[in-house]
């Protein structure tokens, strides 16, 4: 299964891709936000040169406890740096929001991706936006709580649900990649078990993004800080790898393409 992004092909199946982050908010979890849009499209395409597939520019925190930001300020943050990075990175450009209003002008702007951390079940109507751009769609698992009557089913029944909008608004199967959402809606421990039984994302038959770079289950493992979470992560996108994550989505972009090399040579 092959797909084009942003002028750039995706041949799924034959190799990992590496999603780098660049989060323009002055919150963000992972204390590598910056505010300054000029900083921003520096780190994208400092990732880029690292050996970045994607760039997913997002403007608003989503860790726990996060402030929501009104759409009006999270495109002031983004949409600069979307627009540079479409024109100068030479990769595709993904939206990190959820919310029409912020997404309709970040297209305009040149992003190739929208991921959305509430797979269409806050939004749906980004589904029809998809279909009518032409764009890549992230449909990640989320849920408020962390109550779960059999996890790893309640995940891939509700990738399932998030699944059947994009396909009721015609979003091609290849363009369409599930991720499951480490980290939202989930304990420590329940993303372990998520990621030791990850190959039954597998079963939905799309691309499969993981994203465990520097999360909070990682530094509860180690007792270390977001900013001394390196190997842990390099640890956690290795398991990813080898039970067929095909997008990483990470922060370290030159340590994490190493890990992804080496991890790809194994499975």
């Amino acid at each position: 299964m092959e797909t084009t992004l942003g002028g750039r092909r995706f041949d799924w199946g034959s190799r990992v891709y590496l999603m780098g982050i660049v989060n323009v908010t002055p919150d963000s979890f992972s204390g590598d936000g910056v505010v300054d849009p000029g900083k921003a499209v520096e780190q994208g395409l400092r990732m880029v040169a690292e050996g970045a597939d994607i760039l997913d520019v997002g403007g608003e925190s989503t860790r726990p406890g996060h402030a929501p930001v009104p759409p009006e300020e999270e495109l002031r943050r983004v949409l600069p740096v979307v627009a540079r990075l479409a024109r100068e990175s030479g990769v595709p450009v993904s939206i990190d929001t959820w919310k029409l209003e912020v997404a309709e002008p970040a297209v305009a702007s040149g992003a190739a991706i929208l991921n959305d951390v509430w797979g269409l079940q806050r939004a749906p109507r980004l589904a029809a936006l998809a279909t009518r751009a032409g764009l890549g769609l992230v449909l990640m698992h989320n849920q408020a709580g962390t109550e779960y009557r059999d996890l790893v089913a309640d995940v891939v029944a509700s990738l399932r649900r998030s699944l059947a909008v994009a396909d009721a608004a015609g979003v091609p199967l290849g363009r369409v990649i599930v991720d499951p959402g480490i980290g939202f809606g989930k304990t420590a421990e329940q993303n372990l078990v998520l990621l030791r039984h990850q190959e039954q994302l597998l079963e939905l038959g799309r691309p499969l993004l993981v994203g465990t770079s520097r999360k909070s289950f990682i530094g509860k493992l180690l007792d270390l800080p977001v900013d001394d979470r390196l190997e842990g992560t390099a640890a956690t996108v290795a398991a990813a790898v080898l039970r067929g994550a095909d997008i990483v989505r990470v922060h370290d972009v030159a340590a994490m393409k190493r890990v992804v090399t080496v991890a790809e040579a194994l499975r």
